[in-house]
């Protein structure tokens, strides 16, 4: 028999849970996701790798540990988040560090657990792995470009280890696509620091623009952006189709440029201008990595992939990202 007690009880269980579960979607960034599964691939298929098993392995393991990642991001800055963006997760109280600090946990075993059931080799590249995504919240992040090279580092990783799922070693060829994508995404997370200027500086938080103001920062990015491109263009791997390779480089680039365009001209911009760039980034930086994977597989094959994980990040990004970088104004609605 049913009380009414018992009928607001439920309601409120369930609208509690529905609260944590969006709460934990909010912290993976679905937008940002695919990048490190699209990364594996890329690894695997320049090592080789093409049965649906590697591939699989390759794409869901650096996947898992991206969303590892940002649970233990989120729940080492949460002291930072706190002044500077108090309506996330975990400063609004609708996920406690707790939860945040097993979720990344659970994630890291995870993805060890496909890791080492490939190739146990990659074991060493893990742990490296895991402590640079903790010292990047706890150490380097605090200390401008070093933050910014970690979390390009963790990318070069990601490639490293993709690879090490179809061979027991990654192939020589992958050295210089690992450090143009190590350059690319050191200016990619640059620009990302660009929107959080004002809670940097009042956290204590020492990014590049913080300590040498915007235009230099905006000039080291698209330096480490242009190098980093072109290190990946001029790689060369062992290609199954070169010139799709070539072609969905220049079309990334293209994409990459409209993102600076509005930034190297000016002292600052609003800081949804500066988080429009970087948006453009996190889909540049998809049809980048399908580059790697179509000179290596195909066009065909990467084109398959891309178009999926592409318009989902477009579409993801549009949903989510500005309420999860910017307070919902009072009216309720978003006005990014």
């Amino acid at each position: 028999m049913t009380t009414a007690a018992g009928t607001r009880v439920v309601p409120a269980v369930v609208r509690r849970a529905g609260r944590a579960a969006v709460a934990h979607v909010q912290t993976w960034r679905p937008y940002t996701t695919c990048y490190p599964a699209l990364l594996g691939v890329a690894g695997a298929t320049v090592a080789g790798g093409t049965g649906a098993a590697v591939l699989l392995v390759a794409a869901f393991a650096p996947a898992l540990g991206w969303l590892s990642g940002h649970y233990l991001g989120d729940y080492f800055d949460r002291g930072l988040d706190a002044i500077g963006k108090p309506h996330r997760p975990i400063p609004s109280g609708r996920l406690s560090a707790e939860a945040a600090l097993a979720g990344g946990l659970a994630c890291a075993a995870v993805s060890a657990v496909l890791l080492v059931t490939a190739n146990w080799r990659i074991v060493p590249l893990f742990v490296v792995a895991m402590a640079g995504i903790v010292g990047y919240s706890k150490v380097f992040k605090k200390r401008g470009l070093a933050g910014n090279a970690s979390r390009g580092f963790l990318t070069a990783l990601a490639l490293a280890i993709g690879a090490m799922v179809a061979a027991p070693w990654p192939p020589w060829a992958l050295l210089p696509v690992a450090a143009g994508f190590l350059l690319h995404d050191t200016a990619s997370n640059l620009v990302g620091t660009l929107r959080d200027v004002d809670g940097d500086r009042a956290g204590g938080y020492r990014s590049v623009p913080v300590e040498h103001g915007f235009r230099h920062a905006v000039r080291l990015a698209l330096g480490l952006y242009a190098a980093g491109v072109a290190l990946i263009a001029l790689s060369t791997p062992v290609a199954d189709d070169p010139i799709a390779r070539l072609v969905l480089t220049a079309v990334a680039a293209g994409v990459g440029a409209v993102a600076f365009l509005p930034l190297p001209r000016r002292d600052s911009v609003p800081a949804r201008t500066a988080l429009r760039a970087h948006e453009l980034l996190v889909a540049e930086r998809l049809v980048l990595a399908a580059a790697v994977v179509a000179g290596a597989a195909g066009a065909r094959f990467a084109l398959a992939l891309a178009a999926p994980v592409l318009a989902f990040s477009l579409v993801t990004q549009a949903l989510m990202r500005s309420r999860h970088e910017f307070p919902v104004p009072a009216g309720g609605k978003d006005t990014a």
